[in-house]
């Protein structure tokens, strides 16, 4: 479903001139949401938002994709912003992130560091001791952007 939904919001996104960053739907206290995160470059402000949730969620209505009931919210990824894609991962080499594992590795689930280079296997990163740290991709359940730039 997620594909499809791609397929319906990205043209619509990228036509208002804005970037399309990610999309989710979550569950929380027993509603869905379906999160659509935009970006360019000087930031999102909530006007950006409205615009885009009007745009894309009359084209939802009319497609009416999703099965069940949620509520649409279009927001900014966030200064603390996860990074999802490979393109998201190149875009903030340089930046410091924090990393969170599934299971620990040398005693610990969370790292964080200057993002100094991503490939098929590992995320390398430079900690605060100026130690090059390899984590395998494997292990990683989220990496964000830590708000440092």
């Amino acid at each position: 479903m997620i594909d499809k939904l791609i397929e319906i919001i990205r043209p619509v996104v990228e036509s208002l001139g804005y970037e399309f960053y990610h999309i989710e739907i979550v569950k929380e206290d027993g509603e869905r949401y379906l999160r659509v995160y935009i970006d360019k470059e000087n930031g999102i402000s909530l006007d950006d938002c409205e615009k885009v949730s009007r745009a894309i969620s009359d084209l939802l209505d009319e497609k009416d994709p999703i099965p069940y009931s949620y509520y649409l919210e279009v927001s900014s990824p966030g200064i603390y912003r996860t990074l999802f894609t490979e393109e998201h991962l190149k875009k903030y080499i340089g930046n410091t992130v924090d990393i969170k594992l599934k299971s620990s590795l040398e005693k610990s689930t969370n790292y964080s560091g200057k993002l100094i280079d991503v490939n098929e296997e590992d995320i390398v990163i430079v900690v605060s001791d100026n130690r090059e740290f390899k984590i395998p991709r494997k292990k990683i359940k989220k990496i964000c952007l830590s708000g440092e730039f």
